[in-house]
Formats: structure tokens, C-alpha cells, sequence
């Protein structure tokens, strides 16, 4: 922490005591006001800028000041301009502060013509040079309908980190009563609009739902933030032409559906509009960004597509069709994840990282680059009830693992042409590489290997860091298998899984110095109810090692 920002002052931030209580207005409250509507946020930061964000509904467009301030009683301004919040972006103001010094900590506010201001914020540039730490708050896959966000109010209110990182599914874009259910939903957490999203309006008002919960107002005041989206910002397994969660027959053109999305995500959050980018944190580390979703990725098999006409209850014919797959679509190599120009930028932006005499390189990135495997005992552990779609996907997942196949096929592991490509120039190209993952809702830590140089006691190409969902249920919620007995099955199939939970929800608290990257695992409770304390931790890191390859995870 910067020595010029004092705990006293964190915790008048953290408490909210610059503006009218969150805790005693509902969810939805700030659909139908005036002013300043949902706090103020700020992320994509860099050594001499970072974007600054508010949201202010007025009769008409109205020109509003900001101020970026070395004290929370803006004696000491050392930026300040004038911002439009007006109809055409759905009132959100974002401008982008410039030529601020770096490594520092900075207080900012919004002030309106009739002299209210928004919530004082705190925010940060990246530090220039050489940087003993760096920690960041890691989260993703959060649905409001499904409990509260206890992971965002349990960092919010920590005085430890210099960013936070979204990994994606800020949000989910299904109707009312779908994912979760009207029996799953936890009461008092309504969202809208009800129906599933498809226009530019309907992403907006999403939007509008979920930054009115407390906790998330409350770490996009308390930290900077760099963001990401995975598919649910869009729609269920986005590629770039299309989704599962899409039909154009009935829900229209995808290219229109996708800049709606993109346009409101843009509009709501402090970043500036690209989908893929690197952050030099000091002469630390590079933090690198990419697009699995959107930007290049060709479109996802299924394991239903490669047993199709195919007698499932003939195990020899299901296995025949999977290794068929196996070694025709799946293996193709003009299937990617990136798209060549982003995997050719990804390659020359981790080789400038490493001569620039960076120690480490974090990917943050979507989705797990780490292979798991289906135990088979897991078959006998389905519950009758288990509904025949999501027994038939689980069924092929754990089939598949016989003949060599991934559990999953919309992960990195799904694609292992551009898997390896994408190893194999971490190998070459990185000095110290972590990945950092999200979407799968649960807790994963890998060592990771391009094809079979595990068996060939090569040293992994990088490490993951997988992160477990702030609401969204893991595997518990479908396979009641209890914890120890399905990690230690999903270990034993899975050579590159060094430990996972499938059971709690949290998010990961990464720190990094020259010696080692850490990963601490945390756990909040029970999501029905709004409590931010933690039930738990697990940590693992990795050592720096100067040469190719990287070092192995170890246990803390």
C-alpha cells in the first residue's frame, strides 16, 4: 500500500460514509432515480492514466466535474475536467484521467451542477520501476438471482490489494426462472428485465440490476479494476459467430445481439474499449488479457454432436464414435481459441515482457487451460433425478476420458491444436508464466503441459490458477459426491491437477514478488445469506526459476 493512504481513510471508503446508505435501499432502487445512481467505479489503469465512472440520470444530458485528489477532502486536486452522463450511453459518465504520476493511490468524485457529488472512490495508477509485491483480488462467474456477492464484500472491505480482476460472467443474461430456477432463487435478489437478453436495452438494464448490489458497489469504490467478459455478458457459450444460448430464427441477427452486448458492457464499465491488452505492473510482472469468447475462438463441439445416431447404451459403438472425434474434428488445427492475430500478438507481447527483464507473466484470461478428466466412478454417483440432458453430457464427459478426451469441450482442453500453440509460446516467449482462469464455478490449481512432456518429466510450460465462482454452484450442485472423495477422483484421472474444490464459493487472493506467485484460495459461506466473512483458505505457489519452463506448484 501506497504510505500516503492511511487506514483511517480505507475505512471511511469501505463504510460508504460519502453518501447516502446502499444497505437500506433495494436492489432495484436505482431503476427509477435521479442523480447519482449507482457509485463510482474506476479500472484499466496504466503507470500515468486510469478511467474514472459514474452514473448520473438527469433530465437531459448534464455536464458533470471530476476530480482525482491525493486526500479524501480534495485539498490536494491534481486532475480534474467536466464529463457528459446523457441518454446516448444510459447516463453513465467515463472519462479516461491522464498524466498522473505513477505507483500512486488518488481519491476521486463526480460533482454534479447543483453541487451533490457522487461517492468519494479510491483508485491507483501502475508503479513504474522496480516493485517488491503485487496482490490482486481475482473473481468471476457471479449471479445475482443465486445469493449474495459475500466474495466481493469480504475483498471490499480488506485494506490488501492494488487491483481487482474480473474474469468474466459479471453477469448472466437469462431470463427470470432459468438459471436459477424460481426454486433455486434467493429471495430478495431480483433482476432485470425478466425476459432473456437480446437487446441493447435489455444488457443495460442487467447491468442497472446487478451494480446496485452493496458489496460490488463497494469493491468498484474501493479498488481499481481490469475486466474481462466470458460468455454470459453475451450469451451462454459464445464463439465468434454465434452461441449455444442463440437462435437466430427466433432471436435475431448475432452480430447485432453481440454489439448490443459489447456497447452496454463498455458503457457500464470502467474500461476502455478493447477486447484484448497488457498491464506492466513496475518491472514485476506483465498482466496480459485475452479473448477466448468473442474475438477468434471457432465454435465448441459437444459430446452429444460426436455420439450422434450412435447407440449410447452400447458402450463399445460410444467408444468407437469417441475416438473417431478424437482424432478427426477435435484434433483439427485451424480450430482456435484466439484467432491467428491474437495468438501472433499474445507471442510478441509475452517476448517483449521477458526482455524487458519482467520475472513474471499472468495470463487473465477466460477459460481453464488445465486438462481434467471424468473419473468413471463418477457414472454410479448420478442421481436418478438427474434430469436426461445434463446426465447425457456428464455421461459423455466421463466416456470420453477412456479414449483420451477432456471432461470438458468448451475449455482450453477443447481445442488442443491451439492448446499447445498457445504452451508452447508461453515456453518459448515467457520468463514465468501463471495463468490465471474462471468460468467452471469451482477451485482448480494445474501444472500445464502442451502435448505429452509431462510423461517426459519436462518442467510445465506455466501454472493455473483457477478460480471458483462468486455465486454461481460448482459441481456439488449436480454430483452429491461429498468433497474429499471427487477431488481425490478427479486428481487420480487427472495428471496436470495438483488440487481443487468443488463445493465453496470465494475468490482468489494472487501475490507476487520476485521469489514466488502465491495463490490463496478463499471461501465465503452459504450465498443465501449476506455474510462476507470467510470459512476457509487453501494456498499453493510456484517459485520463480530464471530458464525455460517454470517450476512446478507446491503446497503452502
Amino acid at each position: 500500500m501506497n504510505s500516503l493512504f492511511h487506514r483511517r481513510d480505507f475505512i471511511k471508503i469501505a463504510a460508504g460514509m460519502t453518501g447516502a446508505s446502499l444497505m437500506a435501499r433495494p436492489v432495484l432502487a436505482g431503476s427509477l432515480r435521479h442523480g447519482f445512481t449507482h457509485g463510482v467505479a474506476s479500472g484499466d489503469p496504466d503507470a500515468s492514466s486510469i478511467v474514472l465512472w459514474t452514473r448520473y440520470v438527469g433530465e437531459k444530458a448534464t455536464s458533470l466535474k471530476w476530480e482525482v485528489a491525493r486526500d479524501m477532502d480534495f485539498a490536494a486536486i491534481v486532475k480534474k475536467g467536466e464529463v457528459i452522463a446523457g441518454p446516448e450511453k444510459d447516463y453513465t459518465a467515463k472519462v479516461i484521467a491522464q498524466n498522473l504520476p505513477a505507483g500512486a493511490w488518488f481519491f476521486y468524485r463526480f460533482v454534479a451542477p447543483d453541487g451533490t457529488h457522487s461517492d468519494i472512490g479510491r483508485t491507483r495508477t501502475l508503479p513504474d520501476g522496480p516493485v517488491s509485491s503485487m496482490k490482486l483480488a481475482v473473481f468471476s462467474c457471479s449471479n445475482l438471482p443465486f445469493g449474495y456477492f459475500n466474495a466481493y464484500g469480504h475483498a471490499a472491505a480488506q485494506n490488501e490489494f492494488d487491483l481487482a480482476i474480473h474474469l468474466g460472467d459479471y453477469f448472466y443474461e437469462y431470463q427470470v426462472g432459468a438459471y436459477p430456477s424460481a426454486k433455486q432463487s434467493v429471495p430478495g435478489r431480483h433482476i432485470e428485465p425478466e425476459h432473456e437478453l437480446l437487446k441493447l436495452a435489455d444488457y443495460r438494464l442487467r447491468y442497472n440490476s446487478y451494480r446496485m448490489d452493496p458489496d460490488l458497489q463497494a469493491l468498484h469504490r474501493n479498488y481499481p479494476m481490469i475486466c474481462i467478459w466470458d460468455d454470459h455478458e453475451i450469451s451462454n457459450d459464445t464463439w465468434h459467430g454465434g452461441a449455444q444460448n442463440h437462435d437466430p430464427a427466433t432471436e435475431g441477427d448475432w452480430a447485432a445481439r453481440k454489439a448490443a452486448a459489447r456497447q452496454a458492457y463498455f458503457e457500464w464499465l470502467p474500461m476502455r474499449e478493447r477486447a484484448f491488452a497488457r498491464y506492466d505492473f513496475g518491472e514485476l510482472a506483465s498482466i496480459i488479457t485475452l479473448d477466448t469468447r468473442l474475438h477468434g475462438r471457432t465454435r465448441q463441439f459437444t459430446y452429444q454432436e460426436a455420439l450422434a445416431g450412435v447407440d449410447t447404451s452400447d458402450e463399445k459403438a460410444v467408444l468407437g464414435a469417441l475416438k473417431r472425434f478424437r482424432d478427426n474434428q477435435w484434433a483439427d488445427p485451424a480450430r482456435t481459441m484466439l484467432g491467428a492475430d491474437q495468438e501472433n500478438w499474445l507471442s510478441e507481447t509475452l517476448a517483449s515482457s521477458k526482455q524487458s527483464g519482467r520475472r513474471w507473466q499472468i495470463l487473465a484470461q477466460q477459460v481453464i487451460v488445465g486438462r481434467s478428466y471424468g473419473p468413471r466412478s463418477f457414472l454410479s454417483a448420478l442421481p436418478a433425478q438427474t434430469p436426461g440432458w445434463l446426465k447425457a453430457r456428464i455421461q459423455g464427459s466421463i466416456l470420453a476420458s477412456a479414449v483420451g478426451l477432456p471432461a470438458s469441450t468448451d475449455a482450453w482442453s477443447g481445442y488442443p491444436a491451439a492448446r499447445t500453440r498457445l504452451l508452447n509460446s508461453v515456453r518459448e516467449h515467457a520468463d514465468n508464466a501463471v495463468v490465471l482462469a474462471g468460468d467452471s464455478h469451482n477451485a482448480w490449481a494445474y501444472d500445464l503441459y502442451a502435448g505429452d512432456e509431462q510423461k517426459a518429466g519436462i518442467n510445465p510450460a506455466a501454472v493455473e490458477f483457477a478460480g471458483h465462482s462468486v455465486s454461481s454452484p460448482g459441481m456439488e450442485s449436480y454430483l452429491p459426491i461429498p468433497e474429499p472423495e471427487m477431488t481425490a477422483s478427479l486428481i487420480e484421472a487427472s495428471p496436470e491437477l495438483r488440487w481443487a474444490n468443488t463445493n465453496k464459493r470465494g475468490y482468489m487472493a494472487v501475490s507476487l514478488s520476485p521469489e514466488a506467485a502465491q495463490c490463496e484460495w478463499r471461501f465465503t459461506g452459504k450465498q443465501s445469506v449476506r455474510a462476507p466473512a470467510l470459512t476457509g483458505t487453501h494456498a499453493m505457489q510456484v517459485r520463480a526459476k530464471k530458464g525455460t519452463g517454470t517450476n512446478k506448484l507446491e503446497a503452502m
